[in-house]
Formats: structure tokens, C-alpha cells, sequence
């Protein structure tokens, strides 16, 4: 059986669904993601941009070009991230999704931290992908 991973932002103004797993799980700690996402780190999963399906509050996405190649989605009424993209290049035709927007249960495969040499110094996980709380 296939999954449907299904999303929305917090106020539901926009709901999605991807048509197939996410892949290539990060936990982006530079400083763009971390403003973005207001937190030690953003969460994103990729999927190929046409397994993404946008099933309501089309109108209610907003864009913003962080970068001359990276587009910035979010949901213009409650502010929650919801994508990033690339543009142009090599990846431009996948979409990352803001993990924290599933309602699916996802348990990721493999996963990993990049740009941990931008870190803040007020965060420091005892084990990165077992937090403690």
C-alpha cells in the first residue's frame, strides 16, 4: 500500500499531500533557515516538485526569494514555512517541505545536519536525533 503524506500549515488556510515519500532528510542549521524557521535549526524532506500536490489555500501561498536561486513558500496568513526550492540548477526540480507541516506519521530512513558550523551557541543536543524533553 502506498502512502499519501498529507500536510498544512497551522492555521489550515493550506493543506497539500506528496504523492511519495520524502527523501533526503536535513536539519539545516544556517543562518537563512534558522531566521526562516525561528528555531536552532530548520527540518526539510525533498520530493520530486510533481508529487506535490497543493489541495487547498493556493491563493494563501506567499514567496520569498531568500537567495538568487532559492524560493522561500509560506502561508501568508499564519506565517508557518512551508517549502523551499532551488530555482535553477541541478535540484530545481524538487521541492524541500518543512517537516513540521506533516500530519502524516513519517519516520525517515536517514537523516542528517548540515551547516552545523553555523549553529547558534545556546543550543546543544545531548543526541541529535533522540532530543531529550
Amino acid at each position: 500500500m502506498t502512502v499519501v503524506y498529507q500536510g498544512s500549515c497551522l492555521c489550515k488556510a493550506v493543506s497539500y499531500e506528496l504523492l511519495t515519500a520524502p527523501k533526503a532528510v536535513s536539519h539545516c542549521h544556517c543562518g537563512q533557515c534558522r531566521k526562516g524557521h525561528g528555531a536552532a535549526f530548520a527540518s526539510y524532506a525533498s520530493v520530486p516538485r510533481s508529487a506535490l500536490r497543493i489541495l487547498s489555500g493556493v491563493d494563501s501561498i506567499t514567496a520569498y526569494s531568500s537567495s538568487e536561486s532559492v524560493l522561500r513558500e509560506f502561508c501568508a496568513r499564519c506565517g508557518s514555512t512551508l517549502f523551499w526550492s532551488r530555482t535553477q540548477g541541478e535540484f530545481s526540480g524538487w521541492v524541500s517541505i518543512a517537516l513540521g507541516t506533516l500530519d502524516t506519521h513519517f519516520t525517515p530512513r536517514e537523516q542528517k545536519h548540515v551547516y552545523v558550523g553555523s549553529s547558534v551557541n545556546w543550543y546543544t543536543p545531548l543526541d541529535p536525533f533522540h532530543p531529550q524533553g
